[in-house]
């Protein structure tokens, strides 16, 4: 199983250079793992950026895909990541899903580097 972190997902959206390289490395969708705070930031973001019908679109589609629920194990796992390993707490939550779940996690983001069970594709530097 892979969860796919939301600057992934985004990179895919917008087709960045990024995007390309995130679109060879998803997997299918019954083995696509969705947190539900995945699910948050992309409705928040979507709304924003592409509009509410976009938005519901993308979740629509993690919805065929294997959601994962933040639960008690999860949080507390995530507690630990944010003291371990200096994490932003939606980062814990998301990197604490792909572990609980025994899936790796593809992101573009840096702060994830070095961590196990991480796929990382940089963004492209401005």
């Amino acid at each position: 199983m892979r969860v796919v972190d939301t600057s992934a997902w985004i990179e895919w959206l917008i087709a960045s250079p990024a995007g390309g390289a995130v679109a060879a490395l998803l997997p299918g969708r019954g083995q696509w793992l969705v947190p539900t705070l995945v699910q948050l930031e992309l409705a928040k973001w979507l709304t924003q950026e592409a509009g509410e019908d976009k938005a519901d679109q993308v979740i629509a589609f993690t919805e065929t895909c294997v959601v994962a629920p933040l639960d008690t194990p999860i949080a507390l796992a995530a507690a630990d990541l944010c003291a371990r390993r200096k994490l932003a707490t939606a980062d814990a939550v998301v990197y604490a899903t792909a572990r609980a779940f025994g899936a790796d996690l593809l992101t573009c983001d840096r702060h994830f580097k070095g961590l196990p069970g991480v796929r990382l594709v940089p963004k492209a530097k401005n």
